[in-house]
């Protein structure tokens, strides 16, 4: 279950502050990088790397971010739609998770065999599907069984003019590996990589997908997302605790919902809707291309301009307007499961702009960063209590302001009662007794390190530059917050947490077991 529980808030897009670090040492890193503490040491390193970028615009307001490193012939391509759950509308939350499920079905000329003809069979299906949707409430079941056999019926024939994955295989044929995609919170990514000689198959690939893309086989991919949704909240204690515990600590922001959608919501999704939200959100100015690899920024720009420039220039889409009041008093929910028992306690804070966002990177590494981090020594090792804890920010993203949340799974024998009393404890041994340097260097040298160790490619760069240009406005804010995370003292981190983690803040989810 803890397992799961982390893997689940990975694709949902908790990055640590920390994943910065990482890439940011990655393309000049050298045997004694890791031990690097000051800014003065930093310094020469982050030069090189900056000038190794490239970033321009083209008139639709479509923005390219070249990382060259010509140490292997191969190319990364990172394509950022800055959109995520956050901007879905009511009723229709999980269409932006939908896209990502529908992102390489292909186009009018890819994944089909005759397009005009199996546009005929999708237009009936929408037909259906609305025809069958009022029957429901018309209470119609003669009509809904007679409708729903037709709806198989030219689904069936719908299918029978699709090439199953011909825009994988075609990145497959090529050389392309890592294709793939996400959707969080905060926003949606694709990304692939591809042999340096392909560029500009990848510009004629990637522009087709987003310039005339088909959303073909809906209805059986609306089926995958809602077992992906069973899987995930419905048939998970862990996972069911987590979409009500949002729903507390979110009175406001749209934060509160999940982003996989709910079940209401994703069953009643049309083409249609996904449509309009393709078309609201997926302009050029709200995209953000990132390539790193064996480029030649030359040849980027000018087939950039071929491609890409064929995009038509749009309205800004709306942005998130939605503010989460300040939160007076402790709120709590119970949810009672068949499970081992698990404790939360979530506190509000800044987003990721936010100058103090750093201290709380650091504070969760100070918590919970490995096997000697605070929580693990005392709640797993010294008194038993847990069999796992963890504390991190940027739940459940971190664009706008969210929470910092702890949790904790009990170990057998020890009640919820004794996990958050010792969890609490060390949450206030930050407020009341200063951090000392030893501790300090001690977690930034584990943040160089352990970053050094897990991200060591084009993809992941890509990745970081495209996410930090479109929720800070510019990938430079990098190397802002990782001087940031460097200069961060003992006095900022009692600071911090004597106002951050007060009662009236605080938000706790405990997940009990039927048995208790």
């Amino acid at each position: 279950m803890f397992h799961f529980f982390t893997k689940f808030y990975s694709r949902m897009g908790q990055k640590l502050l920390i994943l910065v670090v990482t890439v940011g040492f990655l393309w000049v890193s050298t045997p004694n990088i890791a031990t690097a503490d000051s800014e003065t040491s930093i310094q020469p390193y982050l030069s090189r790397f900056s000038d190794r970028i490239t970033e321009f615009r083209l008139s639709n307001g479509m923005k390219f971010i070249v990382l060259e490193n010509h140490e292997a012939p191969v190319i990364s391509f990172v394509t950022y739609a800055d959109v995520g759950g956050v901007d879905e509308p009511d009723g229709k939350t999980g269409v932006a998770h939908f896209l990502e499920h529908l992102a390489f079905k292909g186009t009018e000329t890819i994944g089909t065999k005759d397009y005009e003809s199996e546009k005929q069979f999708l237009d009936r299906l929408d037909q259906l599907f609305a025809e069958i949707k009022t029957a429901k409430k018309a209470g119609d079941e003669a009509k809904v069984a007679k409708l729903t056999k037709e709806f198989n019926q030219v689904e069936s024939q719908a299918s029978s003019f699709v090439k199953q994955n011909h825009y994988g295989e075609i990145v497959d044929t090529a050389g392309g590996v890592g294709l793939n995609a996400a959707t969080s919170a905060d926003y949606t990514s694709y990304f692939y990589s591809f042999p340096a000689n392909k560029l500009e198959l990848w510009m004629s690939l990637e522009s087709e997908r987003f310039l005339e893309p088909v959303f073909r086989e809906f209805h059986k991919e609306k089926q995958v997302i809602l077992e992906e949704r069973r899987l995930r909240t419905d048939n998970s204690p862990i996972g069911k605790t987590i979409e009500v515990f949002l729903d507390t600590a979110f009175t406001s922001h749209p934060y509160k919902r999940p982003t996989i959608g709910y079940d209401e919501d994703i069953r009643n999704l049309t083409r249609d809707d996904v449509k309009q939200f393709f078309d609201t959100y997926y302009t050029p100015n709200n995209l953000t291309i990132a390539i790193a690899g064996d480029v030649n920024l030359k040849q980027v720009k000018k087939l950039a301009k071929v491609y890409f420039g064929r995009f038509a220039k749009k309205p800004q889409p709306p942005e998130v307007t939605a503010l989460e009041p300040t939160q007076t008093e402790t709120k709590e929910v119970t949810v009672n499961l068949p499970t081992q028992p698990w404790y939360l306690e979530g506190y509000h804070i800044p987003a990721l702009t936010h100058p103090d966002y750093p201290v709380y990177e650091v504070m969760g590494n100070i918590l919970s960063d490995g096997r000697t981090s605070r929580l693990y020594q005392s709640l797993v090792e010294t008194q038993q209590v847990a069999l796992a804890a963890q504390g991190f920010s940027g739940f459940p993203g971190n664009k706008y302001p969210n929470l910092m949340l702890f949790y904790a799974l009990t170990a057998p024998g020890h009640s919820i009662e004794e996990l958050a009393t010792a969890l609490r404890e060390q949450i206030e041994l930050l407020k009341t007794q200063p951090v000392t340097e030893a501790e300090l260097n001690r977690v930034k040298t584990q943040i160089k390190a352990s970053l050094l160790n897990s991200l060591d490619s084009n993809i992941g760069m890509a990745k970081l530059l495209g996410e930090y240009e479109a929720k800070t406005g510019s990938w430079r804010n990098i190397f802002r917050d990782l001087e940031a995370i460097s200069a961060v003292t003992g006095e900022d981190i009692q600071r911090v947490a004597r106002s951050t983690f007060t009662p009236e803040n605080r938000t706790i989810g405990k997940l009990l077991s039927v048995n208790n």
